[in-house]
């Protein structure tokens, strides 16, 4: 099932829908029995409910809404939290060779994250600009895993239970204030404060049962930018586990419904490990950035000059 967060163009309030076999949205508030719904609050009823949802879903007379008549939002508005792990070891090897460094035998020991903005997020077809004072803005290809069911200390075997599903995650990035910030020690900060793309959509952990084979989901991965595609590569190439992920990040806390999870980036899923100077330069205005998952479809992003 493809789940979304939409602003229909005559509302002032999202609606949370489920896609539909006859090509339109259904608005779940009514089906769930809700007279407004966010998508947290949906999650673990789906868990629970998703089959007889998407029966019921044939059947629905609720309010319906064709892509013409909506913008897409990030599918999580305001997740509780978003982590954001470096767990690709292709990426990170390559990144840190351009910088004159040998792998942190810590990166090896344990997957590492770092907090992003859970209020920067934008959907699909929005519009996103570099941060104040930078010039090289960046993409990054990642997936996003959203988590359905609450949980603390989960262990690896358990972890897709907690799953609801996957999306696609742009990390946009400041390359510039990232390479000042990150002398500090602190990891980067403002560099990734400003925007991060997710969606269009949430696609049900269950659509993907063939892609899963104990710990690994294999899923092709590519990102263009104005029709050129620069990145490709698969999920199945992370060097810890999405389930290994969810392991470390409820390690002695509590993850809830909604909390997103970025995998890092893909090996070649970015300008900084390809080098600007094979990509035509930084993200500038005018660019046209698309990232594409298999089974998730295709996130895109319009570079716009900063508003002065």
């Amino acid at each position: 099932m493809r789940l979304a967060t939409i602003m229909p163009h005559a509302s002032v309030e999202p609606v949370v829908v489920a896609a539909a076999t006859d090509g339109a949205w259904v608005e779940l508030a009514g089906l769930m029995g809700r007279t407004s719904l966010r998508m947290e609050d949906s999650l673990p009823w789906l868990q629970t409910h998703g089959v007889r949802c998407a029966e019921r879903l044939k059947k629905w007379t609720g309010p319906r809404y064709h892509e013409s008549e909506f913008q897409f939002m990030s599918p999580v508005v305001q997740p509780p939290t978003f982590r954001d792990f470096y767990a690709f070891e292709q990426h990170v090897k390559t990144c840190r060779a351009k910088r004159g460094l040998e792998m942190a035998p810590a990166w090896y020991e344990m997957p590492v994250f770092y907090f992003s903005n859970p209020h920067a997020l934008v959907g699909h077809n929005d519009k996103v600009h570099a941060p104040e004072g930078s010039r090289e803005l960046d993409y990054e290809l990642e997936l996003g895993v959203i988590m359905g069911r609450a949980g603390r200390d989960i262990g690896p075997d358990r972890a897709w239970e907690h799953v609801a599903g996957f999306t696609i995650l742009n990390d946009f990035s400041a390359r510039d204030i990232q390479r000042k910030e990150v002398t500090v020690g602190l990891g980067p900060a403002k560099a990734k404060d400003f925007a991060s793309g997710l969606g269009p959509w949430l696609v049900t952990r269950d659509e993907f049962t063939d892609r899963i084979a104990g710990e690994t989901l294999d899923l092709a991965m590519s990102a263009r930018v104005n029709g050129r595609e620069l990145s490709r590569g698969n999920t199945s190439s992370l060097h810890y586990s999405i389930p290994q992920l969810i392991a470390q990040a409820s390690r002695d806390v509590e993850l809830y419904p909604g909390d997103l999870i970025g995998t890092g980036t893909v090996g070649t899923g970015c300008m900084l490990e390809l080098g600007p100077e094979n990509t035509g330069g930084w993200l500038k205005p005018g660019d046209v950035v698309e990232l594409e998952i298999e089974r998730l479809g295709t996130l895109r992003h319009h570079i716009v000059a900063r508003p002065v």
